[in-house]
C-alpha cells in the first residue's frame, strides 16, 4: 500500500476472541459495564470539543480496571488522551488513521497500547494491515444508523469470507447493525467478537440483555 505513514511494527497483541463488544456514548454507561464485568468496551465519543473528554475517559480507563477477566478497553479516536490515561486501547478509523503523521503512529505504537482499525472491505483490510494492529473491525454486517457509511452493508456471506481470510492472522470484530436477534447468525461465521451500540444502549434491561448476548457467546466457546 502506498503513500502511508512507515508501520513501526506490530502493535501489541489483545485476546484472539474479544467476545461481546459494547460501544458505548459516555463513562457512565462504560461504568455499568464494568458492573456486569464486560470483558471488551469501547468508549466512543465523536465530539473533539467534548467539555469532559478528558475525564470521561480516565473514568473509563479506571472502569476498565475494574474487570476481572480478560478486559480489554478501548478509547476511540482520542489516543494522545487514551495514552495520557493508559488506556489499554485505542480504536481509529480509516480516515484517523491515515490523518497520523509517520511521527504520531509511531509514538501511538511506543505507548504499548493496543490498535483496533475499521476496515470496510479489501482495500481498507490492506490499508489496516500496513500497521499491523492489534484486531481488525470489519463492517457494516448489517444496516445500522449510529454511523454514516458510504459502502453497502457486508451481509453474512462476506464476513464468514473475512473470517478464513482474517482470523488466522487478527482478532476480527464484527460490527454495524448487531443485537440479540441477529447475533446468533453473526457468530455461526466463526467470528470471535461483535461490537454493538443499540443492543445494549436501547434495551429495556440492559444487564438480562448483556447476559443474554454473552450466553450465545458462551455457547461456542
Amino acid at each position: 500500500m502506498l503513500g502511508q505513514a512507515p508501520s513501526p511494527g506490530p502493535f501489541a497483541a489483545c485476546p484472539a476472541r474479544l467476545g461481546l463488544y459494547p460501544v458505548l456514548p459516555s463513562a457512565e454507561w462504560c461504568e455499568r459495564m464494568a458492573d456486569l464485568q464486560v470483558g471488551t468496551v469501547q468508549l466512543r465519543i465523536k465530539d473533539p470539543a467534548h467539555p469532559n473528554l478528558r475525564s470521561e475517559i480516565e473514568r473509563t480507563v479506571a472502569a476498565g480496571r475494574r474487570v476481572m477477566h480478560d478486559s480489554a478497553w478501548f478509547i476511540n479516536d482520542h489516543w494522545r488522551e487514551a495514552i495520557a490515561a493508559r488506556a489499554y486501547g485505542v480504536h481509529l478509523g480509516q480516515e484517523d488513521m491515515a490523518a497520523l503523521s509517520a511521527d504520531e503512529v509511531a509514538a501511538l505504537h511506543a505507548s504499548g497500547a493496543r490498535l483496533g482499525i475499521s476496515t470496510h472491505g479489501y482495500y481498507e483490510i490492506l490499508a489496516a494491515h500496513h500497521f499491523r494492529p492489534s484486531y481488525l473491525a470489519v463492517g457494516a454486517v448489517f444496516p445500522t444508523t449510529t454511523k454514516v457509511i458510504a459502502t453497502a452493508p457486508q451481509g453474512l456471506a462476506k464476513l464468514a469470507r473475512y473470517v478464513k481470510l482474517i482470523a488466522p492472522h487478527y482478532p476480527l470484530v464484527a460490527i454495524g447493525g448487531i443485537d440479540a436477534a441477529n447475533l446468533s447468525q453473526v457468530l455461526d461465521t466463526g467470528v470471535g467478537c461483535a461490537a454493538v451500540v443499540r443492543a445494549v444502549t436501547q434495551a429495556t434491561d440492559v444487564a438480562s440483555a448483556v447476559r443474554g448476548m454473552q450466553r450465545e457467546f458462551a455457547r461456542r466457546a
